[in-house]
């Protein structure tokens, strides 16, 4: 699943102090969990991150990689929190390429 953001729409990413902040509505999304979990899986360790800075021709852009389950989501932004580009990648019973953890998601608990 990809999909292109090319609205003027508000941005649902934030830098400030050196971090991004994310809406977990759109991590939840992207990952299949509910916007209320999302935090407290982050805090957990059950949802991991990663976020690269581009180079050359991508200078400005940022991918945001969040990983849970066998799932694999990515957000493109810009320093103005457009978002550029959205995807996600449910590997099944493979391993996530990369990943950092990899957790079932029978695993979440709604709070």
């Amino acid at each position: 699943m990809e999909s292109r953001d090319t609205t003027a729409s508000q941005p649902r990413i934030e830098f400030r102090d050196d971090m991004f902040v994310i809406d977990a509505a759109l991590v939840g999304e992207l990952l299949h969990l509910p916007a209320s979990g999302v935090q407290s899986l982050m805090r957990s360790g059950r949802i991991t991150s990663i976020c690269e800075r581009g180079v050359d021709e991508n200078a400005g852009e940022f991918r945001l990689s969040f990983f849970y389950g066998n799932r694999r989501a990515r957000v493109l932004t810009d320093l103005e929190g457009r978002i550029l580009r959205k995807s996600a990648v449910d590997f099944g019973d493979r391993p996530i390429p990369g990943a950092r953890q990899n957790r079932s998601p029978a695993d979440i608990v709604d709070e």
